[in-house]
C-alpha cells in the first residue's frame, strides 16, 4: 500500500517502555481458547440454521466447514508468522495497509461484542432449561417478558441474566488472562468428553436414517432460506480467531499456534457436522414444542412432526443440543438437563473469549495509531488491556438491550450482524494473505498452507496460495449471501464499520496523519522485536540470514 512520504517511520513500541501483554498461555490454554469459541458456536447455530435450511441443514454446515478449513488454515499461516495481538486486524494492517486494517478491525470488534452479546444469551438461554424445575411444568421464558411501549414480548429475565453474566465476564478478563484461561481449560475439557460420548451413544443407540434421509427428500428450503441458513451457519465455525489474538500472550507461539489451531480445525468440524446429522436422525417428541406455538395453540400438529426434528430443533433455537440430548433413549432424562448445563458453561466461556479478543483487536489498533493510544493502557498489576475490557463489554450489554427490543427475534437479529462481521473480517485476511506471501517472503514461516503455485516475484521464488485463491471466492460469497439475504446485517453491520470510520477519520486528521495511505513503518525491526519476545530465537535467526541475503543481493544488483 501506498505510505505517506516524509512521515516519521513508526513502530509498535519496544518491551519495556510501558506495561505489556504477558506469555502466560500453554498449549492446552492455546487450544482451549479457540474451543471456547468454536465449540460453543454448536450451541447457538443448530437451531438458528435448521430453522431456514431445514432437512438440508447438514449439506449447509459442510459447505460452511469447508469454508472455515481454508479461513483455520490462512490463520493458522499467519498467526504463527506474526504471533501479534489483533489478529486479523494486524495481519490486514501489515498485508493491505492501515485503513484496509482498520476495517477489519472495525468488523472483528463487531464481531467479538456480537459475540459477547449473543453467546452470554445463549448461555442464559440453556440455563432457562431448568426453568421447569424450578418454577414448575409447562414455565419457560416466555413466562417472563414484558411490553414497553412500542416494544413487545421483551425477555426481561433473560436480558437480566445476558447482562449480568456480561459482568462477571468483564470482571474475570481484567484479573488476568491466566485466571480467564484457567476458567476455559476446565470447563472445556469437561465438554469435549462429554459431547463425544453423547454423539457416540446417539448414533449408535437412537439415529435413524430413515428420518434423516425423509427429510433431506421431502423437506427441501427454498434458495433464499437455504442462503440465509448457510450463511448463518459460518457462526458455527468463527473461533479461530481467537487463538491468534491470544498469540502474543501464548508461549512459543510459531510451534503452539500450529499445533492448537490443526487440532481445533478438525475437531470442530467433524463435532459441528456430527451433531447435525444426528440431530436430523432423531424422532424427537412434539410435546417438547412450547404451549405457546401455534401448531400446539391450534391443535394441528402434523402426523410426521417427530420425524422433521429440524422444526422442532428451530423451535428451540435458543437450546438446541440439549432437546436432541434430551431425545436419546435411555439417558435422555438425564441428558437433557447435562446438555442444558454443559450449553450453559460453554457459551460462558465463548463469552469470555469474546471479551478478550474485542479487547485485543482494539490494543492492537491502538498500538498501531488506528485509534486514540487511550485503548492501548496495560494495566500495572493485572497486565491486562483493562480500558478496552471494559469499554467493549459495556458495548455487548448495549447490543444486548438493542436487541432485546426485538423480542423473540434477538438471538436471530445479534447472529445477523455477527455473520456480516465475520465474513467481511476473514475476507480481508485472505487478501492479506496472498499479498504477504509477495510483499514478505523473509518473515519465517513455520506453517504454510498447503497447494502452492511456485511463481518467481523479485528475483525470489513465492508460493501463490491456491487454498487462499479458493477461500477468498468462497468467503466473499457468503459477504454476498449475507448482505442479499439478512435486512439486519445488511443495514446495521455497513452502518457499525460507517460509524467506526467517522471515527478513525477525525481521529487521524487530528493527529495530521493521513486517512486513506499508510503510515511508513520499520516492520522489519518489529518482527525481530516479536521473535525476541517469544523466545523464537531460531526463526529470528533465519529472518535475520533471509533479510541478509536480500541485502547482498540489492548490492550485486547493477
Amino acid at each position: 500500500m501506498e505510505e505517506r512520504k516524509g512521515q516519521e517511520t513508526k513502530t509498535a513500541r519496544p518491551p519495556g517502555e510501558t506495561a505489556e501483554l504477558r506469555r502466560d498461555l500453554t498449549v492446552w490454554g492455546s487450544y482451549m481458547w479457540g474451543f471456547a469459541d468454536v465449540g460453543a458456536s454448536m450451541f447457538v447455530g443448530l437451531g438458528l440454521v435448521l430453522a431456514y435450511t431445514q432437512g438440508w441443514g447438514g449439506l449447509a454446515f459442510g459447505l460452511a466447514g469447508i469454508v472455515y478449513i481454508m479461513v483455520g488454515l490462512a490463520y493458522t499461516e499467519l498467526a504463527a508468522a506474526y504471533p501479534v495481538a489483533g489478529g486479523g486486524q494486524y495481519f490486514t494492517l501489515r498485508g493491505l495497509g492501515d485503513f484496509w486494517g482498520f476495517i477489519a478491525g472495525s468488523a472483528l470488534v463487531l464481531d467479538y461484542t456480537i459475540d459477547i452479546a449473543l453467546f452470554s444469551m445463549f448461555s442464559a438461554g440453556y440455563a432457562n432449561f431448568f426453568l421447569p424445575y424450578f418454577f414448575g411444568p409447562g414455565i419457560d421464558e416466555s413466562h417472563f417478558v414484558i411490553d414497553l411501549g412500542p416494544f413487545h414480548n421483551i425477555r426481561w429475565l433473560l436480558l437480566l441474566e445476558t447482562v449480568v453474566i456480561i459482568v462477571i465476564l468483564c470482571w474475570l478478563n481484567v484479573r488476568g488472562i491466566r485466571e480467564s484461561s484457567l476458567v476455559n481449560e476446565i470447563i472445556g475439557a469437561l465438554v469435549i468428553v462429554l459431547e463425544l460420548c453423547l454423539v457416540v451413544f446417539g448414533f449408535v443407540v437412537a439415529w435413524h436414517p430413515e428420518i434423516f434421509a425423509f427429510q433431506w427428500h421431502h423437506q427441501k428450503p427454498d434458495a433464499h432460506r437455504f442462503v440465509y441458513g448457510a450463511s448463518l451457519a459460518i457462526i458455527s465455525f468463527v473461533g479461530l480467531e481467537s487463538i491468534s489474538q491470544a498469540a502474543q500472550e501464548t508461549r512459543r507461539p510459531a510451534t503452539i499456534v500450529p499445533r492448537t489451531s490443526i487440532a481445533l480445525i478438525f475437531t470442530v468440524f467433524l463435532s459441528a457436522n456430527a451433531f447435525t446429522c444426528l440431530g436430523l436422525g432423531l424422532q424427537v417428541s412434539p410435546e417438547t414444542l412450547p404451549a405457546n406455538h401455534p401448531m400446539v395453540v391450534e391443535g394441528a400438529i402434523p402426523d410426521r412432526i417427530a420425524d422433521q426434528p429440524w422444526e422442532i430443533l428451530g423451535v428451540h433455537h435458543d437450546n438446541p443440543v440439549a432437546v436432541v440430548c434430551k431425545a436419546l433413549p435411555l439417558i435422555g432424562i438425564i441428558a437433557g438437563p447435562l446438555a442444558a448445563g454443559l450449553g450453559a458453561f460453554m457459551l460462558f466461556i465463548s463469552a469470555n473469549s469474546g471479551v478478550m479478543s474485542a479487547s485485543r483487536v482494539a490494543y492492537s489498533m491502538s498500538r498501531f495509531q488506528c485509534i486514540s493510544p487511550w485503548f492501548e493502557k496495560v494495566h500495572s498489576r493485572f497486565r491486562t488491556p483493562t480500558r478496552t475490557i471494559i469499554i467493549f463489554s459495556l458495548i455487548g450489554i448495549v447490543q444486548t438491550v438493542l436487541a432485546g427490543l426485538t423480542g423473540p427475534k434477538a438471538m436471530d437479529t445479534l447472529a445477523n450482524m455477527y455473520a456480516f462481521g465475520a465474513s467481511l473480517g476473514y475476507t480481508l485476511v485472505f487478501l492479506s494473505l496472498i499479498r504477504l506471501r509477495f510483499v514478505d517472503p523473509y518473515s519465517p514461516r513455520p506453517y504454510k498452507m498447503p497447494f502452492n503455485l511456485r511463481l518467481r516475484y523479485r528475483q525470489r521464488k513465492v508460493g501463490l496460495p491456491v487454498l487462499g485463491l479458493l477461500g477468498t471466492a468462497a468467503i466473499l460469497t457468503v459477504l454476498f449471501g449475507v448482505v442479499w439475504t439478512h435486512a439486519i446485517g445488511r443495514i446495521a453491520g455497513p452502518g457499525w464499520v460507517v460509524l467506526w470510520f467517522a471515527y478513525y477519520a477525525w481521529y487521524r486528521r487530528k493527529r495530521g496523519m493521513p486517512v486513506f495511505r499508510s503510515l511508513s513503518r520499520d516492520w522489519e525491526s518489529q518482527q525481530k522485536e516479536v521473535l525476541a519476545s517469544a523466545e523464537e530465537f531460531d526463526l529470528l535467526e533465519q529472518y535475520k540470514v533471509a533479510l541478509a541475503e536480500r541485502d547482498e543481493r540489492q548490492e550485486r544488483a547493477p
